[in-house]
């Protein structure tokens, strides 16, 4: 039952995804800019043929099959491995993300993103972005807990093996 639901979240995440971006193409291309919290945020609507900070740009080709077999990866990690909690939930994120990002590509060659950071130099991204930033954040966190756990399951194991 549980992945069923993890199965309708992404499935969530990605209609989320291509709303957003069907309002950003209907409303914000045609005014370019509009504020959110001004000094912080704006809505920017820019197409982006790259990858993260434009990077292999007009490479779409690439950048499709190389996003499908990464998602399939996932897709099969979710599956065989079966992950649980914060794992779980991080790896729907960047599945979600990806699919996201790569409907873009299919469709238009090219991924609609929006949210432009006023207070530093930094990329325009959209939500998708934000699900695989947060899905690797989270992957992190996950690998934190898990190192910090074992020392503390190695140092009760030590202690206990003094006493004898």
């Amino acid at each position: 039952m549980d992945w069923i639901v993890s199965v309708l979240l992404c499935a969530v995440l990605v209609v989320v995804d291509q709303l957003i971006k069907a309002w950003a193409t209907a409303v914000l291309a045609p005014v370019g800019t509009m504020p959110l919290l001004p000094g912080i945020i704006q809505l920017r609507y820019v197409l982006n043929d790259g990858a993260a900070f434009s990077m292999l740009a007009g490479k779409q080709g690439f950048l499709i099959a190389f996003t499908g077999a990464a998602l399939a990866a996932v897709a099969a990690y979710l599956v065989i491995r079966r992950p649980k909690g914060l794992d779980r939930a991080a790896w729907l994120l960047i599945l979600a993300g990806g699919i996201g990002n790569l409907i873009d590509r299919v469709a238009n060659h090219m991924v609609v993103d929006y949210l432009d950071v006023q207070f530093m130099t930094f990329a325009v991204f959209n939500f998708a972005d934000v699900c695989v930033c947060t899905g690797v954040g989270l992957l992190v966190l996950s690998l934190i807990l898990e190192e910090v756990h074992a020392r503390g399951r190695a140092e009760h194991e030590d202690e206990s093996h003094g006493d004898t």
